[in-house]
């Protein structure tokens, strides 16, 4: 039973307002979830998606913006050295980085690694303009930039060639490793005129070398991979 809260009339369930006074009748459960109801609206909201063609001319223009004001700062304020090329060139990397991301999405990834290779090689030849030689460049830097460009597409072309897995890609990231380390010692020392042999290398080679027959092992061994696969949660 309920009553009404004016007069006091005793009130029936089905009654919505108190037919003496006709003071509305308020159930305290429904006034309880009134209450509760969230301030939020329920229907989500989005933010519509940047395009890509804008975010490519925002892009460019960021970079370009940046290349062109460091170059006349550098004429025409602080002239005392080309310092704006080191600027420049770090400008032409982050645009060669972002041409597949953003700017062309379709570029093949071995043309893309190619450019991101030459980029690179092309901002330490612009700091070769900061030295008084560019004999270490053509001597040691472009050498080694070479051998890695050469590496990461090798890299590249056996994951899409070969079955794809975090073992087969932990199997080839040792293996490289293992070569580029050798490569960048041997390079040294010839740079340097000194013995070909390794030293620092050798303890990579060995330490890769020993984690590459384990993983070759496990992918030989079916009943071992998926035991590995099952334990490792991959």
């Amino acid at each position: 039973m309920s009553y009404c809260v004016n007069c006091g009339v005793e009130l029936e369930a089905s009654l919505t307002e108190c037919p003496l006074c006709n003071t509305p009748v308020i159930n305290p459960k429904e006034l309880y979830q009134q209450k509760k109801t969230s301030p939020y609206p329920k229907e989500r909201g989005q933010v519509d998606v940047v395009k890509k063609t804008d975010l490519s001319i925002l892009i460019c223009i960021v970079l370009g913006a940046t290349s062109l004001c460091c170059v006349a700062l550098n004429l025409f304020v602080f002239s005392g050295s080309p310092w704006s090329l080191f600027i420049v060139g770090a400008c032409l990397i982050l645009f060669v980085l972002a041409i597949p991301a953003v700017i062309y999405t379709k570029l093949p990834i071995y043309i893309s690694l190619l450019f991101d290779g030459v980029a690179v090689g092309l901002y330490l030849y612009l700091i070769t303009f900061n030295t008084r030689s560019d004999e270490w460049f053509f001597g040691l830097a472009l050498p080694i930039v070479a051998l890695a460009t050469i590496l990461v597409e090798i890299f590249a072309l056996l994951i899409r060639s070969f079955s794809f897995s975090y073992i087969t890609i932990a199997l080839y990231f040792f293996a490289e490793t293992a070569l580029l380390c050798t490569g960048i010692e041997l390079l040294i020392r010839h740079y340097l005129d000194q013995p070909i042999r390794l030293v620092w290398s050798a303890v990579v080679l060995t330490v890769c070398a020993v984690i590459v027959v384990l993983l070759l092992t496990v992918l030989s061994r079916r009943r071992l991979r998926d035991a590995v696969r099952r334990r490792l949660h991959f």
